[in-house]
């Protein structure tokens, strides 16, 4: 059995070649009629009349000062779409990588799109007219709309919500319906049609939500007013996007029009003899919006019959992410070192977090690091120091004070000790004192095995690796100073997501329940601003800061270590951070062992003395 979309542009082809064909008989019948009659049709310049040069000029001007000031108002009313057609897309479903269950959700769709009718006539199904995708940026949402339309071998509607969105009043609305009946259009030309709105809460935002804004936040009657204007404003464009989007089966300017004609004739005819009215095509669409604010939309948009499917696009776990550097390299020059599974397996475990754009973004960049070097491929390490860049910003050279260098060095080989010896699931990655964006100094470390959740005792830990720089900073120095701001604020943060959230302060109630309706909700102000909560807050931190320092005295020979290797190097990355520390460990344990020997030999001494004493006390006795 054929499918759906391939009949139904077969037949609007047969269609469409029956028109050019009535029209071309039209006016081949009418050429022979002048040939016949003995005024046969002559090419050229049409004749003007003598006069013609004194009012053709002033005639000329006005059409064109016409079109200055009328074209412009007639384009407000256009659909800002751009369309791409099968063969301009260059991506499938072979290209679509690390998303899991939703390419199996997306074929299931698209299999009921392209063989709509069995669907609809043989299973008694409503087919999908609306599906949104959800998720963060970069997750590939745009990416395997547009394989979709590839897939399904048909036009590809793309619009940017900001594109709808215009300066004169109803402008917006007016375009919506004109992409809507483009839509429409296309669909049944080709049997089918994909739409794409990217970014589509920019006009599908709640409805009443700013004016419900301006008066919890006790704004002044201006500031009312201005806000509930725009909240009337966004209401009518969702008001128009939602009535649109109820009328994928509305019917044709021809339909309607042949039914106007049927229902004057019926007024004239018995109801036994009257004739029956057209019912529209169905259009074969399948609208698609696209956002990372599903929770800012307005409910009536997600309701089935609208929305039908909400597909959330999450970011790539560790084996989705190894696909997709598995995908993205053959496409890339590189080489024996990123050949390995051992290789591949560790990008995977330390790009936690990257979105499948980021992926690709990041070999880009190395391939950039690749040819700086004079070299044609590029290599793990060009990948690490991409990664870097990216992450954590471009290094800086900065002549530092000695002592301010030495604190640097202090504050930053503090944090890695604590991170050491607390974390033992955690990868220390880059330990450096180069200045980069707004940190004199960093640690970057990781988690070694991928996890969404975090126990109690994990977390305490994080807040002492926190806390490890401002400790370092009062063992060596006596006093902390400007630098552990940063810390402190991402600790700060950190304990309140333990005190208002996770439930770990002491207290079970969540600030977090309070969140959904309040614009520009705080969980840190919040949990400052409770009495309690503040207290159970600076608890967690003192006690992290109590631990940590104790942590970094019992192991100060580390802290040393770190320390110097900082001065002199600057830069230390993963395993040269451990050499340092084994070294320093290996040392300290060294350095015990001969105190130990040490003590055990005056022990001896001290006892074969006291042995000699004893036997001279009884010789004299």
């Amino acid at each position: 059995m054929p499918i759906d979309v391939v009949e139904a542009r077969e037949q609007d082809r047969k269609r469409r070649l029956s028109k050019v064909a009535l029209v071309l008989t039209i006016v081949a019948g009418w050429l022979w009629w002048r040939l016949v009659s003995g005024n046969p049709v002559e090419l050229g310049w049409p004749s003007l009349p003598q006069d013609a040069v004194f009012w053709l000029p002033g005639l000329v001007f006005l059409a064109i000062l016409g079109m200055i000031f009328i074209v412009p108002m007639l384009g407000n009313g256009r659909s800002p779409h751009t369309i791409y057609l099968p063969e301009q897309i260059e991506v499938g479903f072979d290209d679509v990588r690390g998303l899991g269950s939703v390419v199996v959700e997306v074929s299931h769709t698209l299999e009921v799109f392209l063989n709509h009718k069995r669907f609809r006539s043989e299973m008694g199904g409503n087919p999908r007219r609306g599906v949104l995708f959800e998720g963060p940026p970069g997750t590939g949402k745009t990416h395997i709309a547009k394989a979709m339309a590839k897939e399904a071998g048909v036009p590809f509607l793309f619009v940017s919500s900001t594109a709808f969105q215009s300066m004169w009043y109803g402008a917006t609305a007016r375009k919506i319906r004109s992409y809507f009946r483009q839509l429409r259009k296309v669909a049944r030309r080709e049997g089918g049609a994909i739409g794409f709105i990217e970014e589509i809460d920019a006009i599908g935002i709640k409805r009443g939500g700013l004016s419900a804004g301006a008066t919890a936040t006790g704004a002044g009657s201006g500031l009312s007013i201005s806000r509930n204007a725009i909240a009337s404003g966004t209401g009518g464009v969702v008001n128009e996007l939602l009535i649109q989007m109820q009328s994928f089966d509305e019917p044709t300017r021809a339909t309607r029009a042949r039914n106007v004609v049927i229902r004057f004739v019926n007024r004239f005819l018995p109801p036994g003899r009257s004739f029956r009215t057209q019912r529209p095509p169905f259009a074969n669409i399948l609208l698609i919006g696209a956002t990372n604010r599903a929770a800012d939309l307005d409910p009536a948009l997600l309701r089935p019959g609208r929305f039908d499917r909400i597909l959330h696009f999450d970011l790539p776990g560790r084996r989705d992410r190894r696909e997709l550097i598995d995908y993205f390299l053959t496409s890339k020059a590189y080489d024996e070192t990123l050949d390995g599974e051992d290789a591949r397996n560790a990008l995977a475990a330390g790009t936690i977090g990257y979105t499948p754009a980021a992926l690709e973004r990041l070999f880009d960049e190395a391939l950039l690091m690749a040819m700086r070097a004079n070299r044609t491929k590029l290599s793990a390490a060009d990948v690490r120091v991409a990664q870097m860049e990216v992450e954590i910003g471009l290094p800086t050279r900065t002549d530092y004070e000695p002592e301010e260098r030495a604190t640097i060095a202090t504050h930053e080989a503090g944090h890695a000790t604590v991170a050491y010896i607390v974390a033992g699931g955690r990868k220390l990655e880059v330990l450096s004192i180069i200045k980069r964006r707004d940190s004199l100094g960093l640690l970057a470390h990781r988690e070694i095995d991928e996890r969404f959740t975090k126990r109690s005792t994990e977390l305490k830990s994080l807040l002492q690796i926190s806390m490890g720089g401002i400790a370092a900073e009062e063992i060596f120095f006596g006093e902390s100073g400007s630098g552990p701001a940063g810390d402190l604020a991402g600790a700060t943060g950190l304990a309140a997501e333990m005190v208002g959230s996770f439930g770990l302060g002491g207290s079970l109630v969540s600030f977090r329940a309070a969140d959904d309706g309040i614009i520009g909700s705080n969980l840190v102000a919040r949990v400052l601003d409770d009495g309690p909560a503040r207290k159970a807050l600076e608890q967690l931190l003192d006690d992290a800061k109590s631990e940590a320092k104790r942590r970094l005295i019992d192991n100060r020979h580390i802290v040393v270590a770190l320390r110097d290797a900082l001065l002199e190097r600057e830069e230390l990355v993963e395993d040269e951070i451990m050499d340092v520390i084994r070294g320093a460990v290996e040392r300290h344990e060294n350095e015990q062992t001969r105190i130990i020997i040490d003590l055990r030999e005056k022990q001896d001494r001290l006892l074969e003395r006291m042995k000699q004493i004893k036997i001279l006390d009884r010789v004299e006795d």
